[in-house]
């Protein structure tokens, strides 16, 4: 069985194709009460991104829960737009693995000084993962050992420091709110994978507890989200709508 947690639908899609390759199953993990039973399972994948080089805390709180039966192979894959840090060995000392990779896909980042990818490099990035899937799931099929992430440099640091300082100051929704531009649609609040947004009187509010998964900003339909004075003019990604296109 593949668990997967995904913002903008990167893992989302990398878990589903690496699931079809291996005959397994993908599922996301937003909404579980409880961790399943793993008795039958033969192999036991994650999918996850990386946020501020660690691991989105639902896959790290939902990866201490599990049990994998004796025996079954373990892996794991985070989704990043360049590098990983040390977020798997961080992920490691949750769950133990077998083999671990890094997939390069497309940035949905666009908060301060940061902004997504055009669509001629998220496209890229895509096609180049489809390889990168391919290989890692015959080497999943083969329960071969690997360790194939791409740390970057100074990864102990950024998973380390720059992680805490984004976990404990930066995952503020404070910033968020919705310009004129916004329907009254809901589907922020809908699709909010932390479940901290509500409607008042057809507007959106934030509350405590966001993941900074930054669904809700990527896929407003009007682009009516915004987050602080910053992004009013930056770029807007999901996998679904770069695939939309494609076709």
């Amino acid at each position: 069985m593949i668990f997967y947690f995904s913002g903008t639908g990167n893992s989302r899609w990398a878990a589903s194709q690496i699931a079809a390759l291996t005959g397994d199953e993908a599922v996301d993990i937003v909404g579980m009460e409880r961790a399943p039973d793993l008795a039958g399972e033969k192999q036991v994948g994650l999918v996850f991104p990386i946020y501020a080089w660690g691991p989105a805390e639902p896959m790290l709180n939902f990866a201490k829960t599990l049990r994998p039966a004796a025996g079954a192979f373990t892996f794991a894959v985070c989704t990043c737009g360049e590098e990983a840090g040390k977020a798997m060995k961080g992920l490691e000392r949750a769950f133990p693995l077998d083999s671990a990779y890094s997939l390069v896909m497309p940035n949905n980042y666009m908060v301060g000084s940061a902004d997504v990818d055009d669509e001629a490099t998220a496209r890229a990035k895509v096609e180049a993962a489809r390889g990168q899937i391919a290989r890692l799931a015959e080497e999943v099929k083969e329960r071969k050992t690997v360790y194939r992430v791409k740390e970057g440099g100074m990864a102990a640091l950024k998973s380390g420091m720059v992680n805490w300082g984004f976990n404990h100051f930066a995952r503020t929704a404070r910033p968020f709110f919705a310009t004129d531009a916004c329907t009254g649609c809901g589907l922020c609040a809908k699709d909010c994978p932390a479940g901290v947004i509500t409607m008042k009187e057809g507007r959106p509010v934030w509350g405590e507890g966001c993941w900074q998964c930054l669904r809700c900003i990527n896929a407003c339909p009007t682009r009516a989200i915004q987050y602080g004075k910053d992004t009013a003019n930056k770029g807007r990604y999901t996998l679904d709508a770069l695939l939309k296109e494609e076709k």
